[in-house]
């Protein structure tokens, strides 16, 4: 009886050492597990509710943390693994005023403690085979093409990192309505053409999410099925019955919320304008002839 009682103990004891040792190896897996799965779902939370961020705390961005997303934003996808974007890093008050009337002075630009402007950069790639017996051919407009794709890539990336720290940001398309400004106020050579700018900075506020339209809108399998009047009622049918697009169809005095855009917020006249301005920022850089 004594020896059963005494091999029960020992299988009893042994199972504890055994379980101890299988749970030793298993735990650091399970933490690491558990945090990746914590990190996966929190990224794809801030993707789901992202939101554009104008109003920003009274505190600074170190240059460290800066510098580490900047970084980290380079193992963005590239054309060629060449990297043709540089970032211009703005912080000086005086500087930030000067860039702000070429993007219609909207308040962020003064009020955010960084601006970043991101530009399609063949210059350094140019001059890097210039100073190795490499003859390049990077003054024309698909160059320019490939590096405004690699910039605005390389900045999308960045803005998912800058997310993840808590940082907010807002995205300036006005980057490319008056760019001769740009290329002026921050002393940009040939072949260096701004194509996007951020604010950036603690979030102030949280604003509500901005509305978009469904899947189906955007998704096209195996060809290209165009959009007929059918299609287009339900694909913007839940974006023009929101209360907020309909006040801003009555405020505006128009009939529909297409009107808004096409008659007050960007007209034809001002995109041909702009576009004039675009192209001869092009010619000035370089990238055309």
């Amino acid at each position: 009886m004594n020896k059963k009682k005494s091999h029960e103990k020992d299988r009893i004891f042994y199972f504890f050492i055994f379980s101890m040792k299988y749970w030793s190896i298993c735990f650091p897996f399970w933490k690491t597990y558990r945090i990746f799965a914590t990190r996966k779902v929190s990224k794809m939370k801030n993707l789901e509710n992202r939101r554009s961020i104008r109003k920003y705390a009274n505190r600074d961005i170190s240059e460290v943390l800066l510098n580490s997303l900047l970084a980290k934003a380079e193992r963005t996808q590239t054309m060629g693994n060449l990297q043709l974007y540089s970032v211009v890093v703005t912080r000086d008050p005086q500087m930030k005023a000067k860039l702000a009337p070429a993007h219609f002075n909207q308040p962020m630009v003064t009020t955010a403690p960084v601006v970043l402007t991101f530009c399609a950069d063949f210059r350094r790639t140019t001059r890097w085979a210039e100073n190795r017996n490499a003859v390049p051919g990077y003054n024309n407009f698909l160059s320019f093409i490939n590096a405004a794709t690699d910039a605005l890539l390389y900045t999308q990336t960045f803005c998912n990192l800058a997310e993840e720290e808590g940082l907010g940001y807002c995205y300036l398309g006005t980057t490319v309505y008056m760019p001769q400004s740009i290329i002026e106020t921050l002393k940009l050579p040939k072949l260096v053409m701004p194509v996007a700018t951020i604010t950036l900075g603690w979030p102030d506020e949280n604003p509500p999410l901005s509305d978009r339209l469904p899947l189906r809108a955007i998704v096209h399998h195996e060809t290209f099925r165009d959009y007929s009047p059918k299609r287009i009622d339900d694909f913007y049918q839940e974006k023009e019955n929101l209360p907020v697009n309909q006040e801003f169809v009555q405020v505006n005095g128009k009939e529909t919320l297409a009107q808004v855009f096409t008659d007050i917020r960007y007209t034809k006249k001002d995109n041909e304008a702009m576009s004039a301005g675009l192209l001869d920022a092009l010619r000035r850089q370089g990238f055309l002839p």
